[in-house]
């Protein structure tokens, strides 16, 4: 790696900082709401939990256990104490930080944007009483980390994104069947995801398969699955006109936008492959959002974010 810059490095204090900017975000406030709805935040359900919440007239159905009888003695009428009840929702974080993401034209590498990104869902499902778990993995190794509801959690997730950002220096290994990718962690997060987890995916999804959109299917029957797709300026379309550089695994790689042979080449190398991601998004029911290299991540991600922390 030719440089070391926060933009092209991930750093532990620079994702453990990101508490700050997500607090920032300030998600929709806390209401009741259905538990099929909750997201990153916490959801309130009326029943015997560990919280006061109200007292009112007693209804059929209610359990008698909870009859407040100095309220019943007083108002001559039966009422039932409701309870609130926290319900942990496990987030689990899949983070893609393979070669492709060594790149950027403008900002930060996509490793850098994705690494952030998970950081700081990460720390907003961390407060909204949420376990938070992931999924990190490059081309040469996969770390599981199975959701916890504590701070020192989402810290050793935070120092594997540190740990396991691909080196610009370490050519990627011969494709085998051992070797790790998208669809390699995908199945490792059916095995590991509870029924009703949270799934976020953060990769470029350059390397999507026919097999990609089966796991993605599979998971998103049982589970919220929304994918964030870290994307580069160029990889929309070309500069139309000029001999320019990017940053690439072995320094610069130089682009004459001015071809138009290239710039035909290019476009029709981009359209297919919308086109494909397009098609395993809407076939496997995943909800999905771009960031741009190019843009602050906790601004993005507050545009992002809806309701409940929903992507859409």
């Amino acid at each position: 790696m030719a440089d070391s810059s926060p933009a092209t490095l991930i750093t532990l204090p620079e994702l453990v900082r990101l508490q700050a900017d997500a607090r920032a975000l300030k998600l929709p406030s806390v209401k009741p709401v259905r538990a099929r709805q909750a997201g990153l935040r916490q959801s309130r359900q009326k029943g015997r939990g560990m919280t006061f919440s109200e007292v009112r007239q007693y209804q059929p159905g209610d359990d008698i256990r909870s009859i407040d009888w100095r309220v019943t003695a007083r108002r001559q009428a039966p009422h039932t104490k409701l309870y609130e009840e926290e319900r942990e929702r496990p987030v689990l974080l899949i983070v893609d930080l393979g070669p492709t993401l060594f790149f950027a034209s403008a900002g930060a590498y996509k490793q850098v944007r994705g690494a952030q990104v998970a950081a700081l869902l990460a720390w907003l499902a961390l407060w909204a009483g949420d376990q938070v778990g992931g999924l990190v993995f490059n081309d040469r190794d996969l770390a599981v980390l199975r959701p916890a509801r504590r701070r020192k959690s989402v810290l050793r997730l935070l120092d594997h994104l540190a740990n396991h950002q691909h080196q610009g220096k370490t050519p990627p290994p011969p494709a085998t069947d051992s070797s790790h990718g998208l669809d390699t962690a995908l199945a490792e997060a059916r095995r590991v995801t509870h029924t009703g987890s949270r799934v976020f995916i953060i990769s470029d999804f350059m390397n999507i398969t026919e097999q990609t959109t089966t796991l993605l299917g599979a998971m998103s029957r049982h589970n919220s699955v929304s994918a964030i797709r870290i994307q580069d300026p160029l990889e929309k379309a070309l500069p139309s006109s000029g001999r320019f550089a990017v940053a690439g695994p072995d320094g610069p790689i130089w682009f004459d936008a001015s071809n138009p042979r290239f710039q035909q080449a290019w476009q029709g190398k981009i359209d297919a492959h919308e086109q494909r991601l397009a098609d395993c998004f809407r076939a496997s029911g995943v909800a999905s959002a771009t960031l741009s290299t190019g843009e602050d991540p906790a601004k993005a991600l507050r545009l992002l974010l809806g309701p409940g922390g929903r992507i859409g």
